[in-house]
This record gives structure tokens, sequence and C-alpha cells, in this order.
């Protein structure tokens, strides 16, 4: 079987676009239910911190890398700059409906000290880890319209650009990660990067749930049948976690790399709207 690899004519493309300026949204602005808001609001409060660490931890090992790989992760960094800058607006909306997401941020902090005392490569099986679960949101994001119908258009915008952006650099950290450990034996880092991901998902999926009922709870909604509500979301209708998970366990597989699924095509189909966006590419 060939080795999977990014593709050669792969262009890193930050688009700079700007969402929600100016309009209010409604508290419930995904089709007026609490829990899919919930769901995405969550995920949305822990992007600024979150993305913020994935560039310092790749950035930490940008010295040496072959130079096409030190572009995609210039590019990569300049995607993840924008997405910040527009989830710190979006989550501005959400405090502005009266959530308190300090909880939430509190979980985030707790999971990123994590790697804070130990070396830089830990920090960056950890970004690799998550950036993958980014990807794999985001193919599904534009994949199943189901999950944003009914959203209100400035909000949808941003998370289809978001998800265009995630699948476009899916392979940054984990190229970042095969060069850094280049002369590791296969074994050592198929292990570290599998024992990572165990961890993070771990933290990923119990922070995101304590967030999504933690910003129910301020609405008002809580007990077995919110929770039931919510895992039905998740895993039936139109079960994100669900779908997602035969992707996930892909990374576990000897050979894996995130372009072994060329999912470009659905760039074009979330992008149609922001061509003009494009930021200029250097001369």
């Amino acid at each position: 079987m060939a080795k999977a690899t990014t593709p050669d004519d792969l262009v890193i493309t930050p688009r700079d676009r700007r969402f929600g300026r100016g309009t209010r949204m409604a508290r419930w602005w995904l089709n007026g239910d609490p829990i899919a808001t919930a769901f995405y609001n969550a995920l949305s409060v822990t992007f600024p911190k979150g993305e913020g660490y994935f560039v310092d931890s790749v950035r930490r090992f940008r010295d040496g890398t072959p130079p096409k790989l030190t572009a995609e992760i210039n590019a990569f960094i300049k995607q993840e700059v924008l997405h910040t800058r527009e989830h710190v607006a979006f989550n501005r909306h959400v405090t502005d409906q009266g959530y308190d997401v300090r909880p939430l941020d509190r979980d985030v902090d707790a999971a990123l000290a994590l790697t804070r005392d130990r070396p830089a490569i830990a920090s960056l099986a950890a970004t690799t880890a998550l950036e993958h679960f980014t990807a794999m949101l985001a193919h599904e994001l534009i994949a199943d319209p189901r999950h944003l119908a009914g959203g209100e258009a400035q909000a949808k915008a941003l998370w289809l650009w978001h998800a265009a952006e995630e699948i476009e650099h899916k392979g940054v950290a984990y190229d970042t990660w095969l060069h850094a450990t280049r002369d590791w034996p296969r074994f050592r880092r198929w292990r570290v990067k599998a024992l990572v991901m165990l961890v993070t998902t771990w933290r990923f999926v119990t922070g995101r749930t304590r967030g999504m009922l933690e910003l129910l709870r301020q609405d008002g909604l809580h007990g077995p049948r919110v929770w039931a509500r919510l895992a039905w979301y998740a895993f039936g209708n139109p079960g994100m976690a669900r779908k997602v998970a035969g992707v996930w366990a892909a990374y576990f597989l000897p050979g894996f790399h995130p372009w072994r699924h060329d999912d470009r095509a659905l760039i074009g189909l979330a992008e149609s709207d922001y061509e003009a966006a494009v930021m200029p590419r250097p001369a």
C-alpha cells in the first residue's frame, strides 16, 4: 500500500472574513434549539485558547522543516489566527446572551495545562490529536447540511468557513509531528501518538460535555431528560459523534495520515460565497 501524504498540489489559503459584526443573533441561534446551540457554543468557547495552543505547538518545530512544510505551517498559523479572531467575536455573542462561560474557560485551562511542564513534543502530539478532531468534525459539518440546518446566516457562514479551512490544513500538525519524530522508531511514534489521542479524547469529550450541560443549566434545562436529549443529538440525529467514530479510530491504524482521505471537494462546497475574501499570496 502506498504511503499517504499531503497532496503535492495542496495550497493552504487563509481567507480573511468577518462574521456577525453589527448583527444580533438569537440566544438559540441554531434552529431555535437549545441543545444544538449549546453543542456549538461550547465548542466555540474552547477555540481561542485552543487554537493559540495549536499555533505555539507547531511553530516550535518550524525551524528546519522542508520548504513546502514551512510554507504550510505559516499558512496554518495565519488561518488559526483568523479563526481565533472570529470565535472571539462569536463568543462575545454567547456572553451577550447572558451565558457565564467562565466554567468552560477553566476547563480549557486545565486541559491545556497538562502539557505545560512536559517537553514540547508532548504539546505537538496533543495538537496533532486535536487537529484530527477538528478535521473530522469539519468534514461532517460540511458533508451533512442537517448539522447547521435552520441556523442563523452569519453563524452558519462562520462554521462553514472554519470547517473548510480545517479540512485544508488538516495535515500540517501531523506532518510536523512526522518531521519532529523522524528519528524515532516506528513503534515508539505510534505508541506515543496513540496514548496521547486516548487521553486527549477523554479530556475533549468530558470537557465539552460538561460545557454543554453547563450552558443548558444556565438555560434552566437540566436532569436526565436533558442529558438524554443531548446524547440523542450527538449520537442519534443528526449524530455528529456517531458519524465521526470510524474516522477517529483510523488514527490508530498503521500508516495513518490525515490525507489518506482526500476530501478537498468539500472545501469548494463550503467556500463559494467568499472567493473575494481570499488573502493575497506573497509574490
